[in-house]
């Protein structure tokens, strides 16, 4: 499984007096069990800036990042950003094997 994190923000016409954040909440999750069924929902955060949430989650491939991603704005009515992402401690690891290799050149 990949990790990715999906930034989220709420589409400025959709927050209105009627609006259900719970409702939406519940409908997303809803949908993405559906048709995502492999994708983990890890973690999820609202936060200050230009978005309003960040969601940790791990999928097997981009492409089930992505379907989830595409079912946020559908369902949520909301704009989203998928980034792939690696623990520090794979990175650094990485990082090690690469210089292992480059000093055998």
């Amino acid at each position: 499984m990949q990790t990715f994190i999906m930034l989220t923000r709420l589409v400025s016409e959709e927050v209105n007096p009627s609006f259900n954040i719970q409702s939406k909440e519940i409908t997303v999750k809803e949908k993405v069990s559906r048709y995502c069924p492999d994708l983990e929902w890890v973690d999820d955060y609202a936060i200050l800036g230009p978005w309003d949430y960040i969601d940790v989650i791990r999928a097997p491939d981009m492409e089930t990042a992505m379907q989830a991603s595409a079912l946020v704005r559908y369902y949520g009515g909301c704009h989203t950003e998928v980034w792939p992402a690696l623990s520090w401690d794979k990175f650094r690891s990485g990082l090690q094997e690469l210089v292992q290799v480059m000093e055998k050149d």
